[in-house]
């Protein structure tokens, strides 16, 4: 049974009821591993990852909570947070009691996102009747093997264009995106909340799949006004045991 009784450290704010729509506050958290964490006794590192493994599981009562392995797939990260709630107490309280614990002492922030879900500015004509429907506003994480990250910003003279304009361009975009049914996107969205306009989350089974739509996605001409679409992150999809298991 998950222990749902966090700590003292700070009243949690219950959302008013009254609150027109549900969304969530996002945090994409990357960290690497200090290579001196490595070199402690078995049973040190063991009792650690005890301790933290623990405060995962006390939170993800709170906080929609998934976690990613990029050991072998990204050379300057080794695991990834990916973290949601309405609150963003919650995620404080989450991140506050990970910094508190012997290996949050060795994990080094190598990247850090921060999103809120909204409804989708474009109309997915693939799907009639869906501009952009309340099942945008709460993250649905499926348990696919892979999770592809990115922020992403638009130029100046994208969203100088008429909407009109903007939705034929993304008209194309979402057709051939649609076309790699295997591929799910998950966008969520950060102006004035941290330095990009997006953050895309890709879930897929196949990375080969994944590649073969970015690749299409190139030829669109909404993609000639992509500003910036990197760092990019493959993460697979782990237990937390597993995720800290692969530290070493």
């Amino acid at each position: 049974m998950v222990d749902t009784a966090l700590p003292a450290v700070g009243a949690v704010r219950v959302r008013d009821a009254s609150a027109p729509a549900r969304r969530q506050l996002v945090r994409f958290a990357f960290y690497r591993v200090d290579l001196a964490w490595r070199r402690l006794d078995a049973a040190t590192r063991a009792a650690q990852v005890a301790e933290l493994l623990a405060v995962l599981e006390r939170h993800s009562a709170l906080v929609l909570l998934r976690t990613y392995s990029l050991v072998g797939t990204r050379g300057d990260a080794d695991c990834m947070l990916w973290a949601a709630s309405e609150s963003a107490e919650n995620l404080h309280l989450l991140f506050s009691d990970l910094n508190r614990t012997g290996l949050g002492g060795y994990l080094i922030p190598a990247h850090s996102y921060t999103s809120m879900t909204k409804r989708s500015l474009y109309f997915d004509k693939t799907r009639p009747g869906n501009r952009g429907g309340s099942e945008r506003l709460l993250l649905a994480p499926g348990g696919k093997r892979f999770l592809f990250v990115y922020p992403f910003v638009k130029t100046r003279a994208w969203w100088a264009l008429p909407p009109a304009e903007r939705e034929r361009m993304m008209d194309e975009h979402i057709r051939i995106g649609r076309d790699f049914v295997g591929v799910k996107i998950n966008t969520t969205y950060s102006f004035g909340l941290d330095d990009q306009e997006f953050v895309v989350a890709f879930e897929a089974d196949s990375a080969a799949e994944f590649l073969d739509c970015v690749q299409a996605l190139r030829d669109t001409e909404a993609s000639s006004y992509t500003l910036r679409d990197v760092p990019s992150f493959t993460c697979m999809a782990t237990t937390a045991e597993e995720m800290l298991g692969a530290l070493g």
